[in-house]
């Protein structure tokens, strides 16, 4: 006979399992049944952009109490009960649930941010005082197993050395991105960011860039971005990453050489970039021999190539409102 304490590290496992957050929300609500016993259940996923809830699993609940369910959440229509502390659902207070009989319990992350939502209703079993507290104790497990961030994160492990970061979201805007810290760079309004989500919108899967530290003419060196699109198994709200990092080798460009770099990647002639910097056409050509010499490159062209492809340049950052 199985112990509570096997269920329960049946559960932990189950909720660190790979696969999609669908896939383990299912697996998690089999696991949970034999901790708490229940007659019907449905796991729902918080919005990124705070929308409401998107329906992630359920177990012996019809589609009409689904969506009763979700009405509910979206509404701000609170469950009965809830087994622990939790923050509340924005609005003040609630009208009579639909579920009188139903066990709710909002999933958290560690920070406070809402991860999703598990209603328990009951028909036969009738949950006790105990099954209550377990499922409180068990909340911070059903979070992490549904967790969107999870599959981000890992994503993130993918460029060495980040030293901050943000999620991109579909209404562009960001959300802070766990277990990195933030940076001015990447606030909401930052031109790092609108490049980030143009690049986001030119559907790149992976694209890095320069940024200037301290300005575009301050000789405090550079900060490499990378912006990474969002795994498939997110939900559609969050479409990538943006990642700070040191740089590692500018193969001696100087800080202007790098913002030539960024003109010419774009295609802009000789001209352009010396309307764009205000200086003239013959140090734009000196500086483009430096460049082709440092990237040995034998053409212009060929130079623009590589520099997109080791995110050697800094993009036009009027264009961004730098």
């Amino acid at each position: 006979m199985r112990s509570y304490r096997e269920d329960e590290l049946r559960l932990a496992e189950t909720a660190t399992s790979p696969g999609t957050p669908s896939v383990r929300a299912h697996a998690l609500l089999e696991a949970l049944r034999r901790l708490v016993p229940f007659d019907g259940a449905w796991l729902a996923l918080a919005d990124p952009l705070g929308r409401g809830y998107h329906s992630l699993a359920c177990v012996d609940v019809d589609v009409p109490t689904v969506e009763r369910l979700s009405g509910a959440l979206v509404s701000r229509t609170a469950l009965a009960e809830r087994p622990r502390p939790a923050p509340p659902l924005p609005e003040p207070p609630h009208p009579p649930s639909p579920f009188p009989e139903a066990v709710g319990i909002d999933l958290v992350a560690p920070a406070g941010r809402r991860v999703g939502f598990l209603a328990l209703l009951p028909g036969f079993h009738r949950p006790s005082s105990g099954s209550r507290r377990r499922l409180g104790r068990l909340a911070p497990v059903l979070a992490r197993g549904i967790d969107p961030m999870r599959s981000l994160l890992g994503a993130a492990h993918l460029v060495h050395g980040a030293t901050a970061g943000a999620v991109l979201c579909a209404d562009g805007g960001c959300r802070p991105l766990p277990d990195l810290p933030v940076d001015p760079l990447l606030d909401p309004r930052s031109a790092v960011l609108a490049a980030a989500h143009e690049r986001i919108d030119d559907g790149r899967v992976h694209s890095s860039f320069l940024w200037p530290l301290g300005g575009p003419h301050a000789p405090d060196g550079h900060v490499r971005v990378t912006v990474l699109a969002a795994p498939e198994d997110v939900p559609p709200g969050l479409t990538g990453l943006a990642l700070l990092s040191p740089v590692a080798d500018l193969h001696g460009l100087t800080p202007r050489e790098i913002e030539v770099l960024g003109l010419l990647v774009e295609g802009c002639s000789n001209q352009e970039i010396a309307r764009a910097l205000v200086v003239a056409p013959r140090t734009v050509a000196a500086h483009l021999e430096h460049i082709l010499g440092k990237l040995g490159a034998p053409a212009r062209t060929l130079a623009a190539v590589r520099a997109e492809r080791e995110g050697l340049y800094v993009p036009r950052q009027e264009r961004h409102g730098g």
